[in-house]
């Protein structure tokens, strides 16, 4: 139940940053108050077994979200990786249209990921960079696959399709 109350405080927290300033009398309306309360409810429920899932370091629990040091890994990730491959990849996916040099397919990945959280996180990063769409995941063995714009192996490595970010993954969420 405290797992569930903070996820939802969190939630409400950061629902009410990100609204500052759009009430017309103040900070906020009663209206967005109100609508804030109910989706972090609902986000708290959907999300604090995730939030709060416990993981063994040493003798200690930490967790898996919540801890500082991952926080600061996928910010460096985001800043750097992340956004260097999504530049690099605009360019290419321009470069193909103009071309018209295409081999769109759908390959099957194999990244080694265990969480939930780690395949959730990677399929989202492969989704946001342009060029690749993650279309599935196998829940038995956490394959995933991706819809790629230029396949030039039909049995690729994660690094071709998606560079860095499993190990990138790795290191935040497992």
């Amino acid at each position: 139940m405290l797992a569930f109350l903070a996820t939802t405080l969190v939630a409400y927290i950061l629902y009410l940053i990100l609204t500052m300033f759009s009430g017309s009398f103040g900070l906020w309306s009663l209206g967005e108050l109100i609508a804030g309360a109910v989706l972090s409810l609902i986000a708290g429920a959907v999300a604090f077994r995730v939030a709060f899932a416990k993981e063994r370091a040493g003798e200690a629990n930490i967790f898996r979200i919540f801890n500082p040091v991952r926080f600061i890994i996928f910010l460096v990730y985001l800043i750097g990786p992340f956004f260097f491959s999504m530049a690099k990849s605009n360019f290419d996916v321009a470069y193909r249209v103009i071309t018209g040099k295409i081999r769109p397919g759908i390959v099957r990945i194999s990244p080694g990921l265990k969480t939930d959280l780690g395949i959730t996180l990677l399929a989202n990063s492969i989704t946001l960079t342009p060029g690749t769409l993650s279309v599935d995941v196998d829940e038995k063995n956490g394959d995933l696959y991706v819809h790629w714009i230029n396949v030039k192996n039909p049995e690729p490595s994660p690094a071709e399709v998606c560079g860095s970010f499993p190990d990138w993954v790795r290191r935040i969420a497992e």
